[in-house]
């Protein structure tokens, strides 16, 4: 079978420039909103704020826990969530372009 998207992150103009033209990973920092119902590891849509799909990603934290770290520098991961897996939203590895 194939991977069903499970969820939405909007990002920021910031986090699109460097997803397409840097090639780098999604950081919390870049999202603005988070749909959806997905746990760690499932695939999500990435999308600009003018619902323009960007990526889809593997994502490193659940629904609830992207809601309280989006927007925020990855330093601040463990004193929103009380722990911190990774620094990223979605990994690099882990992320393709559409």
């Amino acid at each position: 079978g194939h991977l069903q998207t499970r969820g939405v992150l909007t990002l920021d103009a910031g986090a699109v420039k460097v997803l397409e033209g840097e090639g780098r990973s999604l950081l919390p920092v870049g999202v603005s909103a988070v749909a959806g119902n997905f746990t760690r590891g499932e695939m999500v849509v990435c999308q600009d704020k003018a619902g323009r799909e960007i990526a889809r990603g593997l994502v490193n934290y659940n629904a609830d826990e992207a809601r309280k770290i989006i927007g925020q520098p990855s330093e601040q991961i463990e004193q929103q969530l009380g722990y911190k897996d990774d620094d990223e939203l979605i990994h690099r590895d882990n992320l393709v372009l559409v």
